[in-house]
């Protein structure tokens, strides 16, 4: 027993120290397996030629995963049945749904898709091909899709190609799938593989409905005229080859095939006249509704009252004039029914892509009825009243007549700028509803000079989108005072409701305060159109530059701009669309690479040679919202580990 005793004790004593080891301290974890997945073989083979089959397996030294495989994996021709793409284990399987093309190279381009099991180590760049006849098709043509209007990068649209031989005609873009395809990646950079020799026209598609052809007027497209001949030639690149994971050991020179061309750029954009559809209505108030359209509305429906005067409403269109409000001014019939019902014939396109009357039934019903607004009307008229009464009773002396503000409707107004206001700018008179009229005997400007006030002539205009709202136009002064002054009733709401007095200060600023800028442009066009930008890419001014190619920007605020101009060809100020069908390119936007920085009283000139860089260079980087995309690489994670360990050590 005492034996049995002595040896329990020995293995208790053991087994203790044992684990008094293990936690002396916990494991760091070893490296990260570096080693990307190698193709080992695949069946058919590689650039196997006279291919029947169309299941594919392609086999691996070990566990493999497809990433995003939706997006990345690419087969050419154009599969109009989605092929089945998945991994097993150590290979990936490929079943194809078409019928195989005779004499047509295959190519699967996996782009960096394949990744092993384990530490997800990126394969690389990968393309499987085989040809159904005695030839593989080797070349390539590669280049960038950017956003016609922007110059952003253009991720996930497909890049088609049709042969530029006799057979062509224009209207295979509509009717015919691409015969070679591949998709833009997030650098907006495409490549498209296994090219027979020949001539070619190159496409981009926003590919909606997955026929490979431009189909719907939703799809944003690129075409270029340029007819291109793919080549190659031998070439040589530098890789880097690595020590470990932070040092690398030396720099080779490895050959390899250069195919051309790799320049192509395509610019990117949405046709305008898009489908005309009713997309929704509403009636938030009993005083208006809204009616939504997929697209600006040219001509405007034809409403039929069911319980109401449809004489009665009046329309204010958007900017767009895709929104359409209708306000009711029969104030007897919306403060007694709140349902609303009517007939509208309205323009909409059919089936066919025309344009034709649609007659819709309707019983709008207001979210917040007549009945609900007079009881909280009330309901603040008696809080109102009770605050006024509690504020009588602890005041020592009697307070002053006062209006209660909830008793009576009145006109909201907003004028901007309320505070300062730069010389070249005018003062808009925002309302909260259509204007009936306005008269301007009753609205008064004054300059303010040594502390008396001078009556100023000015000039009130409607602005243009905008039905609610009035812009005063005057000589401003730099470094003057101004007050502006509406009088109570000036202006009349299509609803029947007034203002209130009104009163606003306006200073106009320095001109010590403003920088200008005179940029040169270096360019044969001379319908050119120079924007300042802010750094989200929005315009804060534009200029058309004369025909020497100068655009001027007085009274800048100091800031950092960027520039970008475009051909205005058609002269109407704004950047357009191209259209297809008639072979219309959008308008040319560059970009100047750099930003500019403007100071108080500086004046900057400034060149631009608008061709001086690649215009895939031009846009700036901080200027980019749709960054290329990155993976983190086994060697950057080993070197992440390898930092952490020393900080850890360091403590």
């Amino acid at each position: 027993m005492r034996r049995f005793t002595i040896l329990f004790l020995l293995l208790l004593t053991t087994m203790l120290t044992i684990v008094s080891c293990a936690n002396i301290g916990t494991p760091d974890g070893g490296r990260y397996d570096e080693e990307p997945p190698e193709v080992i073989g695949a069946s058919p083979a590689d650039k196997a030629v006279n291919v029947k089959s169309k299941k594919i397996d392609i086999f691996f030294n070990e566990y493999v995963k497809l990433a995003n495989a939706n997006e990345k994996v690419v087969i050419s021709p154009p599969q109009l049945e989605v092929a089945n793409v998945r991994a097993a284990g150590k290979k990936i399987k490929i079943t194809l749904f078409d019928s195989l093309q005779s004499d047509v190279t295959y190519t699967v381009d996996f782009s960096d898709a394949i990744e092993d099991n384990n530490e997800g180590n990126p394969m690389g760049f990968y393309t499987y091909s085989f040809s159904t006849g005695s030839v593989i098709d080797t070349m390539e043509m590669s280049g960038h899709v950017l956003a016609a209007e922007n110059l952003e990068p253009v991720k996930g649209v497909l890049v088609g190609l049709y042969r530029a031989d006799s057979t062509y005609d224009d209207s295979l873009f509509r009717t015919k799938p691409f015969i070679r395809v591949s998709r833009t990646n997030g650098g907006g950079q495409f490549s498209i593989k296994g090219i027979a020799p020949g001539q070619y026209r190159v496409f981009a598609l926003q590919d909606v409905d997955g026929d490979y052809r431009f189909s719907q007027k939703s799809e944003a497209i690129a075409f270029d005229t340029t007819i291109y001949v793919p080549s190659s030639k031998p070439d040589l690149r530098m890789d880097t080859c690595w020590r470990d994971s932070i040092y690398y050991d030396s720099i080779r020179v490895v050959p390899y095939t250069h195919y051309f061309p790799d320049d192509i750029i395509l610019r990117s954009f949405l046709e305008g006249g898009q489908d005309l559809h009713l997309l929704k209505t509403e009636r938030l108030e009993p005083d208006w509704f809204r009616l939504y359209f997929t697209a600006p509305v040219d001509t405007l429906p034809i409403i039929r009252g069911l319980n109401f005067n449809d004489s009665c409403l009046v329309v204010e269109a958007s900017e767009k004039n895709d929104t359409l409000t209708y306000w009711i001014t029969d104030t007897a019939f919306t403060h007694s029914t709140d349902s609303l019902e009517m007939e509208m014939r309205s323009l909409d396109t059919d089936t066919l892509g025309n344009l034709t009357w649609r007659t819709d039934t309707f019983v709008l019903v207001a979210r917040k009825g007549w009945a609900k607004i007079r009881e909280e009307r009330q309901k603040n008229i008696d809080e109102w009243n009770k605050n006024r009464e509690k504020k009588a009773k602890k005041s020592k002396t009697p307070l002053p007549p006062e209006e209660n503000p909830h008793e009576h409707e009145y006109l909201e107004l907003k004028m901007t700028p309320s505070g300062s206001l730069d010389p070249n700018k005018n003062v808009v008179i925002q309302i909260d509803e259509p204007i009936s009229s306005i008269d301007t005997s009753r609205i008064h400007l004054y300059v303010v000079r040594d502390s008396n006030l001078y009556e100023e002539p000015f000039l009130m205009l409607p602005t243009q989108y905008n039905a609610r709202a009035y812009t005063l136009y005057a000589e401003w002064q730099p470094d003057y005072k101004y007050s502006l002054t509406i009088d109570s009733a000036a202006i009349v709401g299509v609803m029947g409701t007034t203002n209130q007095k009104k009163k606003n200060e306006i200073r106009v600023r320095k001109l010590e305060e403003y920088g200008t800028l005179i940029v040169n442009l270096i360019t044969p066009d001379t319908s050119m159109v120079v924007q300042l930008l802010n750094s989200s890419d929005k315009v804060v001014t534009q200029q058309k530059a004369s025909a020497s190619g100068v655009a001027e920007f007085y009274f800048l605020r100091p800031d950092t701009y960027y520039m970008r101009c475009f051909a205005d060809k058609n002269g109407n100020g704004i950047w357009d669309v191209g259209e297809y069908d008639k072979g219309i390119q959008p308008e040319r936007v560059f970009y100047f690479p750099k930003p500019m920085g403007v100071r108080a009283a500086w004046d900057v000139e400034q060149e631009w040679d608008i061709h001086g860089i690649p215009v895939m260079d031009q846009k700036p980087q901080a200027l980019i919202k749709q960054k290329a995309d990155r993976q983190k690489t086994p060697r950057e994670r080993n070197k992440e580990r390898e930092e952490e360990k020393k900080k850890k050590n360091s403590r």
